[in-house]
């Protein structure tokens, strides 16, 4: 199990909001519409956005599996 931590910080969203927006989506063909449909429910990434290619990095993780 991945250990939960910020990754937004500008809008408090952790490891753990962004895996359960991306259990809550029915259907995301790649990581940037995947990014869109998280930023969406989450709001990540819509303050500074300096924390952009972290959550990419999160939600590519997740998709290929790696986070267990």
């Amino acid at each position: 199990m991945v250990e939960n931590y910020t990754v937004c910080n500008c809008m408090q969203v952790s490891y753990n909001d962004i895996a359960n927006a991306m259990h809550e989506l029915s259907k995301f063909e790649d990581v940037l519409s995947a990014f869109q449909k998280v930023q969406d429910v989450t709001h990540c990434s819509t303050g500074c956005g300096g924390c952009h290619q972290k959550v990419l990095d999160v939600i590519s993780e997740i998709m290929s599996g790696a986070a267990v």
